[in-house]
């Protein structure tokens, strides 16, 4: 578990690395096909569905190799 823990946060210290030097690298999370974006007057409402699936498949991908 503390492996797993170790890994993710030296992940997130890379994509914060490369999110800081490159703004635009991230510009496709929450604007893919099918994420559902509605606005009416003050209010805004979004569903990032499409993105979701995406971080989930990469997310179990990589778990799974890891885990062997």
């Amino acid at each position: 578990m503390a492996k797993l823990l170790i890994g993710l946060g030296i992940v997130l210290v890379i994509v914060g690395i490369i999110w800081l030097l490159f703004p635009s690298a991230f510009s496709w999370v929450g604007n893919l096909p099918g994420d559902v974006k509605h606005t009416s007057g003050n209010t805004k409402v979004y569903f990032p569905i499409v993105t979701m699936i995406v971080l989930s498949v990469i997310a179990t991908i990589v778990l799974n190799l890891f885990s062997r």
